[in-house]
Parts: C-alpha cells; sequence; structure tokens
C-alpha cells in the first residue's frame, strides 16, 4: 500500500508498573483524498495468550524498547564460549523455532529442557519445562547444569542479563526473518558441534524455499491479509503480521501480496474498518482458539465483513500449524502452506489444507538430519 502525503504517524509509549509490561503503540492513518484510511497499531496485548503469535508480537514490540536500554546481545555470539573440541552434551532451548533446529540437526538427544511452548519434535513433551520469557525458571535452570542454552533475539533482553549473571553460557539466534531461519541453523549447527548436519538441513531448506519462489515468480499476486491474533470467537483486539514481517515474506515467496500498511517490527493492530477498505482477495486467519467441540466456526465470524471480498468469495482460511509462526528449517513448507491457499490451482492442497476451517497443529515433514541416540 502506498502512504500518500496525507500520512501521519503518532507514537505513543507508556509504561505499567503494576504489570512489569511495556507497551507501544504506533497509530498510522492512511487517507487518500478522503477515500480510503487504514489504521494500524503496533502494541502488546491487553488479555495474556499462550506463547504463540500474541506472544511472539509482544517479544518483537518490546524489543526495541530493551535495546534502547542496553539489554540487548550481538547476535550469533555467546557470553561464555565452551572449549571447540568439546560438544556441549546438556542443551537448553528456550524457543520452539531452537528446538526445531537443535533437532533438525541432530543434536536433539543433548537436550536436558524446553521451554513451555516447545510442542516439536513429540518427544520434547518428555523433557523438563523451564518456563518461557515471562517466567523463566532460573532455579530449575541453574539446577540442570546445562552446557549451553540458546534463546532467540526477541527473548534475549528478558533472560541473557539473567543466565550471564549465573555464568551460564548462552546464545542467542536471530528470529525475526526468512533469513534468520538460515543464520540460526548455521549458528546451533557450530555450537553443538554439528556443522556437517546444520549445512545439509539449510541447503535442504533453501531448496525448498526456492522451489516455492520459483512456482510462484510468473503468478499474479493474490492480495492477503495475515491476521496473525485476535478474540476466539469474534473480530476484536485483530493484530496483523505486515510489511517486513517474517509472515508477509512468506506470503510474497508463496505469490501474495501483503496488504497490510507496513508497522513498527512487521506486526501491528489493525480495525475492522481498515479490513473493510483493504478489501483482501484472501484472508489468512491464524488465531489459536479452543480446538474440538468448543472450536469457532471461522466463516461465521468474518461474516461480520460481508462486504470484504475474502468473505463473499468464502476464501477465509484458519491455521494452527505452529511451525508457521516462527522461522526454523520449516519454512520452506510454510511458504508451500500458504502457496496452497493462494494459488490452489498451482498447489493442490490435497490432504494438507483445507478451506475456512481450523487445521491440525502439526509441523511438516522432512528436513531432519539423523538423530544422535540420547544418552
Amino acid at each position: 500500500m502506498k502512504v500518500t502525503t496525507g500520512a501521519r504517524l503518532r507514537l505513543r509509549t507508556r509504561k505499567s508498573h503494576r504489570n512489569m509490561r511495556d507497551e507501544s503503540k504506533d497509530t498510522i492513518r492512511l487517507d487518500a483524498g478522503g477515500a480510503r484510511r487504514c489504521d494500524v497499531r503496533d502494541g502488546s496485548h491487553r488479555r495474556n495468550p499462550p506463547l504463540n503469535v500474541g506472544m511472539l508480537m509482544l517479544l518483537l514490540c518490546l524489543l526495541p524498547f530493551c535495546t534502547a536500554c542496553g539489554s540487548a546481545t550481538s547476535l550469533g555470539e555467546t557470553s561464555s564460549t565452551p572449549q571447540p573440541q568439546a560438544r556441549p552434551a546438556r542443551i537448553i532451548s528456550l524457543s520452539p523455532s531452537v528446538t526445531e533446529i537443535i533437532y533438525g540437526v541432530g543434536a536433539f538427544a543433548r537436550v536436558i529442557a524446553v521451554s513451555d511452548y516447545c510442542t516439536y519434535p513429540p518427544e520434547a513433551s518428555q523433557l523438563p519445562r523451564v518456563g518461557g520469557w515471562q517466567n523463566t525458571n532460573l532455579e530449575r535452570i541453574a539446577s540442570l547444569r546445562p552446557d549451553f542454552v540458546i534463546v532467540t533475539e526477541a527473548e534475549a533482553p528478558f533472560i541473557k542479563d539473567r543466565l550471564d549473571g549465573l555464568k551460564i553460557p548462552t546464545l542467542v539466534v536471530p528470529s525475526r526473518k526468512i533469513e534468520d531461519a538460515f543464520t540460526a541453523i548455521y549458528e546451533i549447527g557450530r555450537v553443538t558441534g554439528n556443522v556437517r548436519e546444520a549445512e545439509q538441513l539449510a541447503a535442504e531448506t533453501r531448496a525448498k524455499l526456492e522451489a516455492v519462489r520459483a512456482l510462484t515468480k510468473d503468478l499474479p499476486k493474490r492480495r492477503v491479509l495475515c491476521i496473525v491474533d485476535r478474540v476466539p470467537g469474534m473480530l476484536r483486539d485483530l493484530y496483523t503480521a505486515t510489511e517486513g514481517s517474517f509472515i508477509a515474506q512468506l506470503i510474497e515467496v508463496a505469490g501474495g501480496e501483503s496488504v497490510a500498511p507496513p508497522a513498527e517490527n512487521g506486526y501491528g493492530k489493525i480495525s475492522k474498518e481498515a479490513i473493510v477498505d483493504l478489501d483482501p482477495e484472501i484472508i489468512i486467519d491464524m488465531v489459536q482458539g479452543a480446538e474440538g467441540t468448543f472450536a469457532e466456526d471461522p466463516q461465521a465470524v468474518w461474516k461480520e465483513l460481508p462486504n470484504v471480498r475474502a468473505v463473499r468469495e468464502g476464501r477465509v482460511y484458519s491455521l494452527r500449524e505452529m511451525s508457521l509462526i516462527h522461522p526454523s528449517q520449516f519454512v520452506g513448507d510454510s511458504a508451500r502452506r500458504f502457496a496452497e491457499i493462494i494459488h490452489p490451482g498451482a498447489f493442490p492442497q490435497g490432504s494438507h489444507g483445507t478451506r475456512a476451517h481450523s487445521t491440525e497443529a502439526t509441523a511438516p515433514n522432512g528436513n531432519i538430519s539423523t538423530p544422535e541416540p540420547r544418552q
């Protein structure tokens, strides 16, 4: 979307000591001769959802504030690097994408604990949990005597200084762009001693990504709006992936065009009026609500906006795949998942895609190195 000369940007930052959370809100208003106005607000949630897209957005929104305060850490660097001749035997992962990559390079047998939000591989459910970015159990981490703890860029401002204080070696990997997946693969391969496996994993991942890009480069660009969070069952507190985000990059590779206006950090709050003005051809809804009997009907929820083209033409898709929301070795599979939705003729969905209902939370197959035996 093109920002006109009438565009206005207002930034408001407020602090709340009671809930120990910083919130930043950007409001972008776009006016084109009075005919179109879209509001996108970049900020954190008032509610407290599980760590899926919602918590990821909160981390990304708070990252610049923490960086300004001097809490950021150089990516790919560790606070205390182990001896190069020794492979770390006891690894703790504090992020789902990190756990996925560790498994992908074949080092999962050396993982001794994971975050509360790690769901893949399934074996992760058998490991001790050490909390998340907001409630990391430092006492438990220390008691497990890890050789290494790996965190993402978004988590580092909240936890790394405390790990440094305990003299626990820590690696920070990026997690905001598609290319960050490859950086993280190489870095995790380096620190685990699985360099060859990491190189193979990265090559396979890039091949999948480029295969999707090659098949979509000459297809028409469909206008896509990706809703990454909202109140389950209703169109309230809508947050969207915007230009520059990992998800918007996936949409582009998949032959789409993300229509949401830019917002700092790639995620922002958007109004229903703005969605009507944007009139996307396709809506991808990544709400992580209840399942089973209490699951919502996305088609019914979006009928509140019957004049939006995607709603009118029945092109609202609800996705639950957790691997879609963070960059790991599954970025190629995620790009294809989006391509199946955006260009169903070129990418038949088969058993992997469904229209306008929630799919199971699963990770794609492939891109996994032979795992080491667990000691």
